[in-house]
């Protein structure tokens, strides 16, 4: 323990197969640099490593993600502390060091370097479990509502070169009748042949709501028009395979937000943050993996600084007074403070109410709702401080 250093920085350049750690000491010399494969024992090993050269060592990681997530668990469960340097900040400070080629041992040094130079880095806390699921959760919803994207582009294409008149009759993304009518008839023909009455039973049967209504419409679509197209069997085939994995994803999605709405609610402030209007559980469950630790904001402005909200300075000479959105934010967690935003003026309320204050001084939309959206960052991080839920009015109001 006698020939240990007091303490050395340990940048990661973390990656999806493999990490590269380097170490470096007091004075900047590199002291240990080695390329970890992302396995348990591995990284195990150069853990115990790197401990064993000094009493005290300082961890910094350049991302912050499911790539990282065995790493930054290993160091938590060894007492390890880390924090994140944003991958911006690291490729303006390899530069600085010589060599033009970019390679993972010298990131690993710039990041050990950019630690050991500054000390305002943002910790990472190692989700608890329940936020590490709805990360998972999250994701995959994601990537199943990409998929849905997809399939109704595509499938609303292949309606459209043999049926154009049914694929104008009906919102797709949204019509679950229209989508389990085209499982069974995809053609003018076959819709005339079905009939009014026999087409709403056959709909009916299949669970669908105003049945009478969707055969009403698609034989409206069938007698505009007569006639075949080329390629309309091969195509009615694949639009009714389509549909079909449409409604299969749909169920998907159901069981999945049910899910993340479960999982979310085990959350101890879950209350306080779905009472915020326009806050539902799959965009709390959202802001949740996206805001990480709550209590490292130590106030309302650091959390829209951090999702975005917050315009900064963009001066030059005699040039002043110019403001941009910050280089440096959470494109997710804006997106739920957007979302979010926009979402609760639809009913009428004090979220509506400024929305419309604003329009009334010349904003545009988007300039309106992100200007609600800065306010309720500030509104949230006020509820989850006192951990109170939101109310209309204010809680002097109230105790008046």
């Amino acid at each position: 323990m006698s020939n240990q250093l007091p303490q050395i920085w340990v940048g990661i350049d973390a990656g999806k197969g493999h990490h590269w750690a380097a170490a470096v000491g007091e004075t900047g010399g590199t002291l240990w640099s080695k390329k970890i494969e992302n396995d348990e024992s591995a990284i195990l090993t150069a853990l115990g490593e790197i401990l064993g050269l000094a009493d005290d060592v300082h961890w910094a990681v350049d991302i912050s993600s499911r790539s990282s997530a065995l790493l930054l668990a290993l160091l938590a469960a060894h007492g390890q502390q880390a924090v994140y340097v944003p991958g911006r900040t690291v490729n303006r400070m390899a530069g600085a060091y010589r060599g033009e080629a970019k390679t993972d041992a010298r990131d690993a040094y710039a990041i050990a370097e950019t630690a050991r130079h500054r000390r305002d880095f943002a910790r990472i806390d190692v989700p608890a479990q329940l936020a590490a699921d709805l990360a998972l959760l999250t994701a995959h919803r994601t990537d199943l509502v990409a998929d849905r994207v997809r399939m109704i582009n595509r499938f609303r294409d292949v309606l459209t070169s043999v049926f154009p008149a049914l694929e104008r009759a009906f919102d797709y993304s949204a019509h679950k009748g229209a989508l389990v009518l085209l499982t069974g008839y995809q053609t003018p023909a076959a819709i005339r042949h079905r009939g009014r009455t026999r087409l709403t039973t056959w709909l009916a049967n299949r669970g669908v709501r105003a049945a009478d209504e969707v055969a009403v419409t698609a034989l409206q679509a069938a007698q505009a028009q007569q006639t075949a197209l080329p390629g309309e069997q091969v195509a009615a085939q694949i639009a009714a395979d389509l549909a079909t994995q449409i409604l299969a994803l749909d169920d998907r999605l159901k069981r999945i937000d049910k899910q993340i709405r479960d999982t979310f609610r085990a959350h101890p402030q879950a209350e306080i943050i779905e009472s915020l209007p326009g806050m539902g559980p799959i965009l709390g469950a959202e802001f949740v993996v996206a805001a990480g630790d709550l209590t490292s904001y130590t106030d309302a402005g650091h959390l829209a600084s951090a999702a975005g909200l917050v315009p900064v300075p963009r001066d030059s000479g005699r040039r002043t007074g110019h403001l941009h959105r910050p280089k440096r934010y959470s494109r997710r967690l804006r997106r739920v403070f957007y979302l979010s935003a926009q979402t609760s003026i639809i009913r009428d309320g004090p979220n509506r109410d400024f929305y419309l204050k604003k329009r009334s001084e010349g904003c545009k939309h988007v300039q309106a709702v992100i200007a609600l959206a800065r306010r309720r960052a500030g509104v949230l991080w006020a509820l989850l401080r006192d951990n109170r839920v939101f109310t209309p009015d204010p809680p002097a109001a109230q105790a008046a």
